[in-house]
C-alpha cells in the first residue's frame, strides 16, 4: 500500500495517542526552557492545518503548518509513530506541508528543533529537504539547545 496524506483528524484516537507521545518525547529530550510542542488541543486552530499519513487506514504519522503571515509558515508538531520509522513517512508529511504552503503563497518556511542526538533524523531529513539555519523568529528564543531552519519557497 501507499503512504496517503490526510486533513484533519485531531479528534482520531491513534492521532491523540501519537501526539501524546511526542509531547512526552519532546519534553524528556528538551530543555523546559527551549521545549516549545504543542499539546493536541493547540494544534486545533483555524491557522494550523493538520495533516495525518496512513498506510490502509494505519497511522503513519502526523504533521502540521502554521500560518505566520501572508507569506510564511510554520512547521510543527512533525512525528512518525515508532513501527513506520525510516519508511519515508517523514518525507511525504514534508512534502505535503511544503506543497500547501507553496499553494497557499508561502515564500518562506520556518522550523524550530532540538540539537541534541534526539533531533539527528529530523535534522537530516530538514537538510536533505534543501532547509538552511536561519535566526529565531516568532518569539521563540534562541539557546544552545534550539535550531532554527528556513526554506525559500
Amino acid at each position: 500500500m501507499a503512504i496517503t496524506i490526510h486533513r484533519g483528524e485531531l479528534g482520531a484516537a491513534d492521532v491523540r495517542a501519537l501526539l501524546d507521545l511526542h509531547v512526552a518525547a519532546m519534553q524528556g529530550h528538551s530543555p523546559a526552557d527551549a521545549c516549545h510542542v504543542l499539546a493536541a488541543s493547540a494544534l486545533d486552530r483555524p491557522d494550523i492545518l493538520f495533516l495525518t499519513a496512513r498506510e490502509d487506514g494505519t497511522l503513519l504519522g502526523v504533521g502540521a503548518l502554521k500560518t505566520l503571515g501572508p507569506d510564511e509558515g510554520e512547521i510543527k508538531s512533525m512525528r512518525t509513530a515508532p513501527q513506520a520509522l525510516r519508511r519515508g513517512v517523514g518525507s511525504a508529511l514534508l512534502r505535503a506541508i511544503v506543497a500547501e504552503a507553496r499553494s497557499r503563497g508561502a515564500r518562506r518556511l520556518l522550523l524550530e528543533t532540538g540539537t541534541g542526538s534526539d533531533f539527528t533524523a529530523a535534522n537530516r531529513l530538514y537538510e536533505r529537504a534543501g532547509f538552511v539555519e536561519c535566526g529565531a523568529f516568532g518569539g521563540y528564543p534562541e539557546s544552545a539547545f534550539t535550531r532554527f531552519l528556513s526554506l525559500d519557497l
